[in-house]
C-alpha cells in the first residue's frame, strides 16, 4: 500500500494497510492507524500521531515544527484523532513547551484547502474549516464550529461550540458557543440558528439560545450580570451550560 516512490522512516509505525502516495515523506516519529490515506507530495514530520481512517490530500505539511522562536527543539507532538478529511495545502504544526507540548485535532473535522493550525491549538470534533482559515497559537475550536474562508483567529482565542465565523472575519477575542460573527473585525450578528436545527435543536430549544443571545447581547447588562442571567436560564435549558461555562471561565475576552 506504500507506493515505491515514498519515502517512509523504516522506524515509522505504520498499520499494514496505510496507503502512502508517491513522493510523500514520512520521518521516523510518526504512527499511522488502520485505514488511512496519505496522498502524493505529502509531509508527516515530527513526533505525529493518526488515528484510524484520516485521509490526507497531496501537498500537506503535517507535524512540522512551531513557527515559534521560543522553539528550541523540545520533544513536542502532533496528536490527530479519526476520520478526519485534510485537504491540499494544509499546515499543522506541533506544540510548544510552553503551550503544553501538544497541538491536537479530534475526530470527525472536516479541513478544506490551505488551512494552517499552528501550535498549541485545541481542536474539538465536526468541525468545519473553510479554505485558508487560519489559527494562531493556542487557538481552542470546540465542537460543531465552523469557520469561513480566509477566517483569521488570534493566538489564546477559544471558539464556542455551534459558533459560526464568517468568510473573511478577524477574530481578535473570543466568540460565545451558538454565536455567528461577521466582517473584516468579527462582530456579533446573531445566533447559528440553521446549524443548530442540522444539529437536532427543537424549536424551544432555540429560542431560548435567542433569549440567551437578548441577555447577553441586547440588554444592556454588564458582562458579569449577563453571566449570572445565563447560568440561570441554564438550569432551566440545559443545552445553554455550554454558554454559560464559556463566559464563566473565558480569560481573552468575547466579542461583545
Amino acid at each position: 500500500m506504500i507506493h515505491q516512490q515514498a519515502l517512509v522512516d523504516p522506524k515509522a509505525d505504520l498499520a499494514s494497510d496505510v496507503e502512502v502516495g508517491p513522493f510523500s515523506i514520512i520521518g521516523p516519529d510518526v504512527k499511522i492507524d488502520t485505514g488511512c490515506r496519505i496522498g502524493p507530495h505529502v509531509v508527516l514530520t515530527g513526533r505525529t500521531t493518526l488515528g484510524k481512517d484520516n485521509r490526507i490530500f497531496q501537498f500537506s505539511s503535517i507535524g512540522e515544527d512551531p513557527q515559534d522562536k521560543k522553539y528550541h527543539g523540545e520533544d513536542t507532538e502532533l496528536i490527530i484523532g479519526d476520520r478526519n478529511n485534510i485537504r491540499e495545502l494544509c499546515t499543522f504544526n506541533k506544540g510548544t513547551a510552553q503551550g503544553g507540548g501538544v497541538t491536537r485535532l479530534g475526530s470527525d473535522n472536516w479541513i478544506m484547502a490551505c488551512v494552517h493550525i499552528a501550535h498549541d491549538c485545541q481542536i474539538g470534533n465536526n468541525i468545519i474549516m473553510a479554505n485558508n482559515s487560519t489559527l494562531a497559537g493556542h487557538v481552542t475550536v470546540n465542537d460543531w464550529a465552523i469557520l469561513g474562508g480566509y477566517s483569521l483567529v488570534h493566538q489564546y482565542v477559544s471558539i464556542g461550540t455551534h459558533s459560526f465565523v464568517s468568510f473573511a472575519s478577524y477574530v481578535n477575542q473570543s466568540i460565545p458557543p451558538f454565536v455567528t460573527v461577521a466582517g473584516e473585525k468579527a462582530k456579533p450578528k446573531g445566533i447559528n440558528s440553521e446549524g443548530l436545527k442540522r444539529r437536532g435543536f427543537n424549536s424551544d430549544e432555540i429560542q431560548q439560545v435567542r433569549r440567551a443571545y437578548r441577555i447577553l447581547y441586547r440588554d444592556g447588562l454588564p458582562l458579569k450580570e449577563a453571566t449570572a442571567r445565563l447560568h440561570e436560564l441554564a438550569a432551566e435549558t440545559p443545552k445553554l451550560q455550554p454558554l454559560a461555562d464559556f463566559l464563566s471561565s473565558s480569560k481573552r475576552g468575547i466579542i461583545r
